[in-house]
């Protein structure tokens, strides 16, 4: 549950930073639309998780802007 969380909360983030650029008043066609809304969200999916993931390094109490401070566990695949 938590390597969902901690991947959900990011493109939440990527997508409001998207709608608040669409508030700015910038008008496109709709193919330029598409394209620009996909970059911004990525873009701002890549940019606050690895602001989040450094600044935890110093304040771990930061972790919860990924939506849990725990971290993902890993399990061996079974042989």
């Amino acid at each position: 549950m938590i390597p969902l969380i901690r991947a959900a909360v990011p493109a939440a983030v990527g997508a409001l930073f998207a709608w608040l650029a669409s508030q700015a008043g910038i008008v496109l066609d709709a193919g330029s639309s598409t394209a620009l809304t996909a970059g911004v969200v990525t873009l701002a999916m890549a940019g606050s998780h690895a602001l989040v993931r450094v600044a935890k390094a110093r304040w771990p109490w930061l972790g919860v802007l990924l939506g849990t401070p725990a971290a993902p566990e890993s399990e061996a695949p079974a042989r």
